[in-house]
């Protein structure tokens, strides 16, 4: 079943919106802050509807968010703002689609039935590193090395993917502080780097395994395994 999450303040509408996704056999979950959307936002969803200005937060900046932590979520700004330059603002933190309000409802429902015919399921779900040895599977968050299966914090699954998909190139101390900063709501320092770094390598280093190495004076690299 497709699950969707619709954030959106104006609670009418979102009510509205759930009663329709839920009738057409979608799995359906509703927010009206950035707040209570991030911690729904822990779980994966295939689609998001995100309204651009809600009561304690900026739509376009949450897109980022999650777009950063899950890229392949498809998502769509439901808005009163139908500026072209509103949209292009949209586009570029990620959206892949723009409606402005007010609009059909049942036209809507169309369309994601459209969307999710036209992608491939897996474009839809799972962000996933495997090399054999060590598994992360980022969407669902979580892992196993060896075939046990290991926790990470989000922070750490944070890192992680910042590594993965910046694999042989050198991170700057700079670059992964501005990454990881704020992300759960609160400040990133580089002690703190050092530590996450440092559980991290304990959960998945063994003697024949090495995956992040230090290059010293500057900051780390991702030297870990091909995917398989």
């Amino acid at each position: 079943m497709r699950k969707i999450v619709i954030i959106e303040d104006d609670k009418l509408l979102n009510k509205t919106l759930a009663y329709n996704l839920i009738s057409d056999g979608y799995e359906v979950d509703s927010a009206y802050t950035c707040s209570s959307a991030r911690d729904l936002l822990k779980n994966m969803y295939d689609l998001v509807l995100l309204d651009i200005s809600l009561p304690d937060g900026n739509g376009l900046d949450l897109c980022a968010e999650i777009k950063e932590r899950r890229p392949k979520t498809y998502i769509i700004f439901l808005t009163a703002n139908d500026k072209e330059s509103d949209m292009l603002r949209g586009y570029e933190a990620g959206g892949a689609d723009y409606i402005t309000k007010p609009f059909s409802v049942a036209v809507l429902c169309k369309k994601l039935a459209a969307v999710f015919d036209t992608l491939q399921p897996c474009e839809l779900c799972h962000d996933l590193f495997d090399d054999g040895f060590l598994r992360i599977d980022f969407s669902e968050q979580a892992a196993v090395l060896g075939g046990e299966p290991i926790d990470f914090t989000p922070k750490e699954y944070r890192t992680l993917r910042l590594f993965i998909k910046n694999r042989k190139l050198i991170l700057t101390k700079t670059q992964l502080l501005e990454k990881l900063w704020d992300i759960d709501g609160d400040f990133v320092d580089e002690h703190t780097l050092t530590t996450i770094i440092s559980r991290i390598r304990k959960k998945i280093e063994t003697d024949d395994h090495k995956y992040i190495k230090t290059a010293y004076g500057i900051g780390y690299q991702w030297i870990g395994g091909d995917e398989k």
